[in-house]
């Protein structure tokens, strides 16, 4: 990709702005990024039928606070890994990924 990253900025703590370097501006929510996290755990969950209706879903207390991005690490200089606050990090997104995700939003 030629396209890359020159401007990351948390625009609130859920979200995530990203300014690119052919002038194109995309913000993030956290719950978005964190529903399409790539690794392979939850690629499997996402694509497994779905469980039966009359089960309680038991959820971790850091799983019930809102969704928030604390960290980002550059992985190479194509993608970066991310840790979300229901403890999850095994995911890492593309640049090329990132680019099809998240809302334009005007540059400035």
């Amino acid at each position: 990709m030629n396209v890359y990253p020159t401007k990351l900025a948390r625009t609130a703590a859920d979200r995530l702005r990203i300014d690119w370097s052919d002038g194109a501006a995309r913000e993030y929510t956290a719950r978005e990024l964190r529903n399409v996290c790539p690794c392979a755990t939850c690629r499997e969950k996402r694509n497994a039928p779905p469980a039966a209706p009359n089960l309680l879903t038991i959820l971790k207390p850091e799983e019930t606070r809102p969704m928030t991005i604390l960290g980002m690490q550059a992985v190479g200089n194509y993608a970066y890994s991310l840790e979300f606050s229901d403890g999850h990090n095994t995911g890492i997104y593309t640049l090329d990924f990132l680019r099809t995700l998240g809302e334009e939003v005007p540059v400035g």
